[in-house]
């Protein structure tokens, strides 16, 4: 196995490489046209000459389609992570370099779904296979939420978490303006946005224009997010569009309750009225009802709903299932190539 990025790569080099994954880079720096990329990973693939490219994300996608043509890859699957990849020139290309994998797979039956109804790819050629959570990692642990509460100073509060790039699709604003019509009716509530992204800045000071900035705390990167997972007492996504975020799984396993905007597959995580609330994307009254909503309910209701999340995630999204789905999908595709190549 060897993992190639598209950008350099700024976290888990270390982890990959200490598993025995050796680990290169594109390069890519900029947004710009460039042939470089694609003229890098024909050179890694030449060299290396795997049996599988598996590629993740549109640039990704789109270079290995690109060079499939030039060198021989028996098996190519790419994967698509979200319902929107870009405009339509993304999906154009998409279209036409389809014959040149053999399979795509969309981490949401909705992302699914739209890709077929834009003829990003044929039905019989896109397969939804869901993103795996590792449910030993995250889980609840008593112990960490009252050290990390206490450290955090949010023993009297209720804090709600999110994670996400500061970027568009997450539409933080939603969740800033929601959080302000919160705090007025609950003096105690208490938000931590973990993340980084170009939205950064603006969304600061959007805090401080809705006078919440005493009660939201940007955190950026963090390394520890399965313990603020257990620090925090129901987790909250506000995104203008997903596919299917793996935060709101890893909230799910670490057994936080939920509010979640109602796109791409959240409803698939978010189980609306079991396991948390949805609430319709861009309306911030009704995403901050749902937050107030979840804060009314009694403690070891809040629980149980986590509860319901966690088993709910174990049973359809725990890791071993999903590299189950995905060493079979290997194999067939293997010993497809092999028996048309005989």
């Amino acid at each position: 196995m060897k993992l190639v990025s598209v950008m350099p790569p700024q976290a888990y080099v270390d982890e990959f490489q200490g598993a025995g994954v050796p680990v290169a880079t594109l390069g890519v720096r900029r947004k710009a046209p460039n042939p470089w990329p694609v003229i890098r990973l024909l050179q890694e693939i030449s060299q290396w000459r795997p049996q599988i490219v598996h590629s993740h994300l549109v640039h990704a996608n789109l270079f290995a389609r690109l060079v499939r043509p030039w060198v021989r890859v028996p098996v190519m699957i790419c994967t698509a992570h979200n319902i929107y990849e870009g405009g339509r020139l993304r999906e154009w290309l998409y279209r036409f370099t389809d014959p040149f994998c053999d399979l795509t797979t969309q981490v949401s039956r909705a992302g699914r779904a739209r890709y077929i109804a834009i003829k990003a790819s044929p039905s019989h050629k896109i397969r939804y296979i869901p993103n795996g959570i590792d449910t030993r990692r995250f889980q609840p642990n008593p112990q960490v939420r009252l050290a990390l509460r206490r450290a955090l100073g949010v023993e009297n509060h209720f804090l709600f978490l999110s994670i996400g790039r500061l970027a568009p699709e997450k539409d933080y604003p939603n969740l800033l303006h929601a959080f302000a019509q919160v705090v007025p009716k609950a003096a105690h509530a208490r938000l931590f946005i973990v993340g980084d992204g170009p939205l950064k800045p603006a969304m600061q000071d959007l805090a401080q224009r809705l006078g919440i900035d005493a009660q939201v705390r940007f955190l950026g990167t963090r390394r520890d997010v399965a313990n603020l997972m257990n620090a925090a007492d129901a987790f909250v996504v506000s995104s203008a569009w997903e596919g299917m975020p793996m935060v709101l799984l890893e909230a799910a396993a670490s057994g936080l309750p939920a509010v979640a905007t109602d796109v791409g597959d959240n409803r698939a995580i978010v189980l609306d009225g079991q396991t948390g609330f949805l609430a319709p994307p861009h309306q911030a009254e009704t995403l901050a009802e749902a937050m107030l909503r979840l804060m009314a309910l009694p403690e070891p209701t809040r629980r149980r709903m986590g509860e319901r999340a966690r088993a709910h995630v174990q049973a359809n999204f725990d890791i071993e299932r999903v590299v189950d789905q995905w060493e079979d999908l290997y194999q067939r595709l293997l010993q497809k190539q092999c028996h048309e190549a005989c």
